[in-house]
C-alpha cells in the first residue's frame, strides 16, 4: 500500500509542492511553539484500555447539528485548495460527500462556494453537508451578502472565525516572500459579482480589529443558519457564546497560526467541556493525525474533531483520491482504537480511558 499513515501523505506533499507552498500550508506563527504543541500534547496523553467488555457493538455514525455523519469528523476550513492540486475544493468536496461527512468551505477558497455546493446535487447528496466559514468584515454590507450566498447555496451552518482580529505573523512566509497567490488563482468568494468572473471584482479579506460580541449578535439577526464559533479557547468565552445564541463551538488555536505559545487545542478542551456541560456540541480542531487522537478528543468532551492540513496533504499527493484515502485511514484507525480500548460505543467514551489526564484548573 502506498500510504499507510497521514504522515506518508505529508511526506509526499512536501516532495511535490514548491517550498513556499508547502511552508505556507505547514507553517505556524512566530516560533511555531503552539504548532508543535498541538501534536506533542496528543502524544503525551496515554490511554488506559478496558478488557472483557464484549466489543464495540455500534456504528461510528453520529449527528452534528442535524447532519448525519459516518464518523465524528469534519473537514476544517482551509484556504487555497487549488494551490495544493488542480482538483481543489471540488475534489475535497467530492471526497467528503463520498465519505458521508461534512466540509467547512473556507471564505478563502479558490473555488466559489456555489460551485462547491453544486457538487452535492450532481452526486445525489445534500448541500447540508457544507458549512461556510466567515471572517466578519468591516463592511457589514459585503458580509451580509456572503451570508446570503451561503444560505442560497444550501449551506447548513455558518462557522465564524473569531480568533483573528489581526493576521498572525508567519515567519516562513516572510522568508519565502510568499505574499500572494500565483497567476490564475484567487479568493473566489471575495467578489462583488458573486461568482468572481472578473479579476477587478476581487476584494481582499480584511480582519476586524474591534470584533466583539455585538458583531455576533448582528450576525445572528441577519441569518437563519446555525452559528458555530471557531477559535474558542477560554471557558468564559464558551459560556458567553452560548448566551449569545451560538449553537456549536470549535475549540481551536487556528492550527498554531495566530497567537504563538497559546495552549494546544487538546489541552484547552477539558475546561471548555466543563463550562459547556453538553449544552452545545464541541468540535476539537488542531493536531489530529491518528484515530487515537480522535478517541482522546471524544474522551475529553468533544462531539467530533476537525482536520485541516491532512486534507491538504492528501490533495497535494493525489487529488480527490488522496483526500478519500486520508478519510478512510482515519475511520479505520478510529474503529481500531475503539475496539482495542474496550469502548462499547462512541457515547460510552469518557475520561476514564485516559491514564494521565490534563491538569484541571478552576474555570
Amino acid at each position: 500500500m502506498k500510504w499507510l499513515t497521514l504522515q506518508d501523505f505529508e511526506d509526499e506533499a512536501r516532495e511535490k509542492l514548491r517550498v513556499e507552498t508547502y511552508d505556507y500550508f505547514a507553517g505556524g506563527a512566530r516560533d511555531e511553539v503552539t504548532l508543535r504543541a498541538n501534536r506533542a500534547d496528543f502524544e503525551r496523553l496515554k490511554l488506559r484500555p478496558r478488557v472483557l467488555r464484549g466489543g464495540f457493538r455500534e456504528s461510528l455514525a453520529t449527528r452534528l447539528l442535524d447532519v448525519d455523519l459516518d464518523m465524528p469528523l469534519l473537514v476544517a476550513p482551509t484556504a487555497f485548495h487549488r494551490l495544493a492540486h488542480a482538483d481543489g475544493e471540488c475534489g475535497t468536496a467530492r471526497a467528503v460527500l463520498d465519505a458521508k461527512l461534512l466540509m467547512v468551505i473556507s471564505m478563502a477558497s479558490t473555488t466559489p462556494l456555489e460551485q462547491i455546493t453544486a457538487i452535492a446535487s450532481a452526486t445525489d447528496s445534500s448541500a447540508s453537508r457544507f458549512w461556510f466559514q466567515l471572517y466578519i468584515q468591516p463592511d457589514r454590507g459585503f458580509t451580509a451578502e456572503l451570508v446570503r450566498r451561503a444560505e442560497e447555496a444550501g449551506c447548513s451552518g455558518l462557522v465564524v472565525t473569531v480568533d483573528s482580529p489581526v493576521f498572525g505573523c508567519h515567519e516562513r512566509d516572510l522568508r519565502n516572500q510568499f505574499t500572494d497567490l500565483p497567476a490564475g488563482l484567487r479568493c473566489a468568494n471575495m467578489s462583488s459579482d458573486g461568482w468572481a468572473n472578473r479579476d477587478d471584482s476581487i476584494r481582499r479579506i480584511e480582519f476586524k480589529a474591534d470584533l466583539c460580541w455585538a458583531d455576533v449578535d448582528w450576525l445572528r439577526s441577519i441569518t437563519r443558519l446555525p452559528l458555530i464559533i471557531k477559535g474558542v479557547a477560554h471557558p468564559e468565552d464558551a459560556r458567553l457564546a452560548i448566551a449569545h445564541g451560538v449553537q456549536a463551538l470549535i475549540v481551536s488555536n487556528h492550527g498554531g497560526r495566530q497567537l504563538d505559545t497559546m495552549a494546544s487545542s487538546i489541552e484547552l478542551l477539558p475546561d471548555i467541556a466543563e463550562a459547556v456541560q453538553n449544552d452545545v456540541p464541541i468540535i476539537l480542531d488542531g493536531g489530529v493525525r491518528r484515530g487515537t487522537d480522535m478517541l482522546k478528543s471524544l474522551a475529553l468532551g468533544a462531539s467530533a474533531v476537525a482536520i485541516g492540513r491532512p486534507v491538504l496533504w492528501g490533495l497535494a499527493a493525489a487529488g480527490q483520491p488522496g483526500v478519500s484515502e486520508v478519510l478512510r485511514l482515519l475511520r479505520e484507525e478510529l474503529l481500531e482504537a475503539l475496539m482495542l480500548s474496550g469502548s462499547e460505543s462512541l457515547q460510552a467514551v469518557d475520561e476514564g480511558i485516559l491514564l494521565h489526564q490534563p491538569e484541571r484548573r478552576p474555570c
